[in-house]
């Protein structure tokens, strides 16, 4: 993460690739490209940000996996908090893209990096055997989320691949914070004796 806003900001070649590679996707910005781009986007506003939360805290409850939704309870908040804190520390200049230029302080994507949270966070919670659906969706909304800000012209590519990476770090600590484990919990095993085979449960009282 660090390094991504580094080599934008400090190597001259990569600041202008960057540019350039947004100019690019300023191009498809038309009426029937635009319109679903802000409606997108729009799904990430706060309120329905906190709602898709909810949803999948409770949704985690329901599985019994209090920790999980500890989890998502936690970095839902600390995701795009973290990102509008760095935005005015890490400020740069950017380039002009077309007849658009992106704020300075637009490091990292807030909308990518809530995007990614939510994808990472229904990854926690989905069952084992829909979690490669969930990714494949979730990957999906994530680079279309990332390809409506850089049409649009609202971040530069940087910008989206540091949000993907804050919503990242930020689930990872969460999850290691709280020992919770993407593993379904498995049935408790038998214990085993010394000699390699399982233990004979002793009889109940009274049934021998």
């Amino acid at each position: 993460m660090a390094a991504t806003w580094a080599l934008a900001e400090l190597v001259p070649a990569i600041h202008l690739r960057d540019a350039v590679v947004l100019n690019d996707f300023t191009k498809l910005d038309r009426p029937g490209v635009a319109a679903p781009a802000n409606a997108l986007l729009h799904l990430l506003d706060p309120l329905l940000y906190t709602l898709w939360a909810l949803l999948l805290i409770v949704a985690a409850l329901l599985r019994a996996r209090p920790r999980v939704a500890v989890a998502v309870a936690l970095v839902v908040p600390a995701t795009p908090l973290a990102a509008e804190a760095l935005k005015p520390l890490l400020a740069h200049s950017h380039d002009p893209a077309g007849l658009k230029e992106i704020t300075a302080a637009s490091w990292p994507s807030g909308h990518a990096a809530t995007a990614m949270t939510l994808v990472l966070c229904s990854l926690l919670v989905a069952p084992r055997r829909l979690r490669p659906l969930v990714a494949v969706l979730g990957s999906a909304f994530a680079v279309a989320v990332g390809g409506a800000l850089l049409i649009l012209a609202w971040h530069m590519p940087s910008d989206v691949l540091g949000g993907y990476l804050l919503a990242t770090l930020c689930v990872s600590l969460a999850v290691a914070a709280i020992g919770a484990a993407w593993d379904e919990p498995g049935p408790r095993e038998r214990p085993v004796r010394a000699g390699g085979g399982p233990m004979r449960e002793d009889p109940a009282p009274g049934s021998g």
